[in-house]
């Protein structure tokens, strides 16, 4: 007996069609995003980021968003770390939420490209001081000898920097322009609510926005 296959979930809660959903996809992922912060769901803000590396292999990881608007999704990392280096190579990724108390996910995919320096400033300096020195301490992705090594280094930058370290070149956001939305919501039966919107034109941060939306089957 496989416990896995028989696991089973029966999706009731809500609906979406092309009726009720917003006509721009980011009205309505701001309405669900909204609607997760005020159901007060653990990690509301987390989204799986995809990104593909030189020999076509797809890599995957959890980020936090920290910013929306019309231009695109915004998250801060190290741009020395593997995603960043995988951005540079190839600027193509998509993002995933997923809120499973409410039966929903969403999935955007478009364009990497860093905000600019102003708005990473800008945002590091909100940082509480042990993460602005974390950022300075970690160099992500590349192995370290142990834990200790880490806090050391830690521990350094900290008696080097004071209470306001500027924030590090190798350290900054991406935005995340969208060419595609996918609204998920979970329904009985397994006929789940997909509508997906298709942005036609050129793509990037300043294209002009015209959406398709069309209905998918589950």
């Amino acid at each position: 007996m496989n416990p896995l296959a028989d696991l089973r979930k029966d999706y009731s809660q809500a609906s979406l069609d092309e009726l009720s959903v917003r006509k721009d996809p980011f009205q309505q992922f701001e309405v669900w995003l909204n609607e997760a912060l005020e159901a007060q769901l653990p990690e509301p803000n987390a989204m799986v980021l995809s990104t593909v590396g030189s020999d076509g292999s797809p890599s995957s990881r959890v980020v936090l968003i920290k910013g929306l608007n019309l231009q695109g999704i915004v998250f801060y990392t190290n741009y020395q770390s593997v995603k960043g280096q995988q951005i540079a190579q190839n600027p193509r990724a998509s993002l995933l939420f997923f809120w499973p108390e409410l039966e929903r996910q969403v999935r955007i995919e478009g364009l990497l490209e860093k905000v600019s320096p102003e708005e990473s400033d800008a945002y590091f300096h909100s940082r509480p001081l042990e993460s602005r020195i974390g950022a300075w301490a970690s160099s992500q992705s590349q192995p370290v000898d142990s834990r200790e090594a880490l806090a050391q280094a830690f521990d350094d930058f900290r008696n080097k920097l004071g209470s306001e370290p500027p924030r590090p070149e190798h350290w900054g956001g991406y935005r995340l322009s969208p060419h595609r939305f996918e609204f998920w919501q979970g329904r009985p039966s397994r006929l789940h609510d997909r509508i997906e919107f298709q942005r036609e034109g050129a793509e990037g941060s300043d294209a002009q926005k015209h959406w398709q939306v069309r209905r998918l089957s589950p």
